[in-house]
């Protein structure tokens, strides 16, 4: 009998409890830990201490196995992207509603499988359960294809007995966030290949044509000069020549400083808080974060996710550090006995009739189809927001290359228009 570290709070004092238990499984602790008056945030099976006299035979095999493992890593194949997961879980929730037992489902999509990553996991997870483990066990020794947010709905699903429909709330939630994430990359695809055009365009510009109108401008113009914006297009021309690389470089750098700065806790931040503010793309940024909050969490609670775990998961799950931070906050006021509403309205992220929708929800006990309203509110409102956005950013970059190129332009016809003057 395996043992298993808990961190629980107690229901009827609110203080945190945390302890070992003996159980046959994770389900089994989890349940016996909600039969204790407990409601589990944490429980993990805790390590055994490695025997002495083995760890020389262990390091002999490890380098014997090394370079096979290595190999076998190589031929892997693919990772496991969203769609293929999401078409995988929607086959699955269809093959148990359908009465198939889970062990031959996972065996049958197993065999029909082309991506070879979550092959070997499908495989791996039947034999998980053959050996007498839970689907939701052998879930969690894949952390890289499965998020804490499959796990834990579908750890919820097993206690309740009611996997099939968990499965199917999961496959409804995964495709819904797919079709958002790639409305939003769609709407952003056309700024983005604007601006490459521009930034080739100029480098075109700078490097090639600009240097043979330099020439032309020496012999035609004497000691009269160039204007002042003349000289400063070929000034800029003369340095991102001379030092192409420099500029290169300088531009990588920045780019990868700002990578840097997104990966460190406080940067992340700063960029997610200017992300929620910033003009055109805020709106989206917003609508999303908002909408993926809600239909996270109220999937979590209806599939019977106890609520201070589904609060982890939401905040690991957001995707936006300020959004992170509220969902924190919402955390620690319910730990504590407080209501969720409070928490939310200062965060400043969540708009007042959220915050009314879900306080009525929290008063009248109907929570996850409050939220779950707000989900589909909000997955309209995404609708709409990327619609505006595209209709906005259109125009604008197309303004924004004209004047680029428009500039480049009259800046080369300066010294031309002057030279024409003079001769009149």
């Amino acid at each position: 009998m395996a043992k298993f570290q808990y961190e629980a709070l107690d229901t009827k004092t609110g203080k945190t409890e945390r302890g070992e238990l003996p159980a046959n499984s994770q389900a089994e602790a989890l349940a016996r830990l909600q039969e204790m008056g407990l409601a589990p945030t944490k429980c993990e099976e805790a390590k055994a201490e490695p025997k002495k006299g083995k760890g020389k035979a262990k390091k002999k095999a490890g380098k014997k196995g090394k370079k096979g493992a290595m190999q076998l890593e190589i031929n892997i194949g693919a990772a496991v992207n969203e769609k293929t997961l999401t078409i995988f879980t929607r086959q699955l929730a269809q093959l148990t509603s359908a009465g198939l037992p889970l062990l031959s489902g996972l065996t049958v999509l197993a065999r029909q499988e082309k991506n070879q990553t979550l092959k070997r996991v499908l495989g791996e997870l039947a034999e998980v359960i053959e050996g007498g483990g839970t689907f939701s066990e052998g879930l969690a020794q894949h952390p890289k294809v499965f998020n804490k947010l499959f796990v834990s709905m579908v750890k919820a699903g097993e206690l309740g007995g009611v996997l099939e429909v968990v499965l199917d709330r999961l496959a409804q939630f995964m495709e819904k966030a797919m079709r958002i994430k790639g409305k939003v990359k769609a709407a952003m695809f056309y700024p983005i290949a604007v601006l490459i055009v521009a930034i080739v365009i100029m480098a075109i510009l700078l490097i090639f044509v600009i240097p043979k109108f330099k020439d032309v401008f020496g012999d035609l113009t004497g000691d009269d000069g160039l204007p002042e914006f003349t000289q400063f297009v070929l000034d800029i021309s003369d340095t991102v020549k001379e030092n192409a690389f420099g500029t290169a470089t300088g531009m990588f750098a920045f780019m990868l400083a700002l990578s840097l700065c997104g990966k460190s806790k406080h940067g992340r931040f700063v960029l997610d808080k200017l992300a929620l503010f910033f003009p055109i793309i805020g709106p989206v940024v917003e609508k999303v974060s908002i909408a993926r909050f809600a239909r996270t969490l109220g999937t979590l609670i209806n599939s019977g996710v106890p609520i201070l775990q589904a609060l982890n998961i939401v905040k690991d799950t957001s995707g936006n550090t300020v959004v992170a931070q509220a969902v924190q906050d919402v955390h620690d006021s319910v730990k504590e006995g407080e209501t969720i509403v409070a928490p939310l309205e200062a965060s400043r992220v969540f708009p007042p009739m959220v915050i009314s929708m879900v306080d009525v929800g929290e008063k009248t006990g109907d929570m996850p189809q409050m939220l779950e309203k707000i989900a589909d509110t909000y997955d309209e409102e995404v609708d709409r927001a990327v619609e505006s956005m595209t209709s906005l950013i259109e125009p604008v970059m197309i303004v924004f290359l004209a004047v680029i190129v428009g500039s480049i332009v009259i800046a080369m016809f300066l010294p031309l228009i002057r030279m024409i003057e003079s001769i009149s």
